[in-house]
């Protein structure tokens, strides 16, 4: 008896890291009549699609887009009976881009879901072979980053982490020059920690600062130490870095997907709000010195309560703060009427809303700051 082809997930694993789109269009060709395949990745800032296999091409177009931000299949029928499907790359909750299949295979009988499982397996492969291959980081990347952006870059989770039970998307800008602006998440369990932090300073000095910060936290929290204790080891090492001339301007929570409670440990700019039935209204919390500004410093907790169907907001203070040629703060009006305007999208696309309308109100000036924005749609 013949057997069958190897699984694709199987293939890919037995492949370089650097070749995954080669090894999959090569597999659709034989096995699914494709005519043309194409992976396409997203940039950093989110706001386009770029290919892999044919660094020169188009990038990708309406389709490929509407793919993207809705996270579903998106199939058209060409000329000559060729079917042209675009399925997300998703892993986790985080989009990575676009699979694009120019089949002959009839639209019926399955064929989407068979290249959904396909693009699945593609996307588990590129983000595993992410720390194996710089070829994708590339397409990712439509000009050079500084030093600052690469040890930012770097230290980020990714762009977005969701499950049934809540998504949490991030966006950081300017992405190519950033300097201090950070986010963190972690998941264990039914317990999600967010942080949002601003190192002191700008350039190297700042993102050093930063990446102090995010890794002593890390440190604690993958010891098991609570919320205290990671805000109290970071500022220690800050401390022991910088000695006073440094801080961290930092919110760390920590939600229960379960029941809502949150914990929160403010030591200094990032802000917090809550969008809940048409409303959204800041989270009044009380706050303590930035990591790092002074030895031994020490923390409290404070809490709230997120019911289901909230949406929880954190912006850096290059968001609330930024005011372009003198101009009234952008936390006031100009940041409410762009969160109003993201109601119906999900966390993943709100983020970048919200980035489009500050860059807007900066009417063309260079940002004085960076900005980091953090969205959290709990689902319950």
């Amino acid at each position: 008896m013949s057997e069958g082809p190897a699984p694709i997930g199987v293939l890919l694993r037995a492949t370089p890291p650097d070749r995954l789109p080669e090894l999959l269009a090569d597999q659709l060709r034989q096995h699914h009549a494709a005519r043309r395949v194409e992976v396409l990745m997203a940039d950093l800032t989110r706001t386009g699609l770029w290919p892999v296999l044919d660094p020169e091409g188009a990038p990708g177009d309406s389709r490929a887009l509407r793919c993207f931000g809705s996270q579903r299949p998106v199939t058209d029928i060409g000329i000559a009976g060729t079917n042209r499907v675009h399925l997300p790359l998703t892993v986790w909750g985080e989009r990575l881009g676009v699979l694009v299949v120019d089949t002959t295979q009839p639209a019926g009988n399955g064929l989407t879901d068979q290249l959904a499982a396909i693009a699945d397996e593609l996307a588990v492969a590129i983000r595993a072979a992410g720390s194996d291959t710089d070829r994708y980081h590339r397409v990712q990347r439509r000009e050079r980053l500084t030093m600052a952006a690469e040890l930012q870059w770097n230290q980020l989770p990714g762009s977005s982490l969701g499950d049934d039970r809540f998504l949490v998307a991030g966006q950081l800008e300017p992405a190519y020059d950033v300097h201090g602006d950070h986010f963190d998440w972690s998941l264990d369990g039914d317990r999600l920690t967010v942080t949002v932090l601003n190192g002191f300073g700008d350039g190297l000095a700042a993102a050093l600062l930063t990446t102090t910060a995010v890794n002593a936290m890390r440190n604690a929290r993958r010891s098991g130490a609570n919320l205290v204790e990671q805000a109290e080891l970071a500022s220690d090492a800050i401390w022991s870095r910088a000695g006073g001339n440094g801080h961290a301007a930092t919110l760390l929570l920590e939600i229960d997907l379960v029941g809502g409670q949150v914990e929160a440990v403010d030591a200094g700019s990032p802000k917090a709000m809550v969008a809940r039935e048409g409303e959204i209204r800041p989270i009044e919390l009380e706050q303590q010195l930035p990591l790092g500004m002074f030895g031994d410093s020490r923390y409290e907790t404070q809490r709230f309560r997120l019911e289901p169907g909230d949406r929880l907001l954190v912006v850096s203070d290059g968001v609330h703060a930024a005011a372009p040629a003198g101009r009234a703060a952008f936390g006031g009006a100009g940041l409410l009427s762009a969160l109003r305007r993201t109601r119906l999208q999900p966390a993943t696309e709100a983020v970048g809303t919200v980035m489009r309308s500050l860059r807007d109100y900066h009417a063309g000036d260079d940002p004085a700051d960076d900005a980091v924005i953090v969205c959290l749609d709990w689902r319950r």
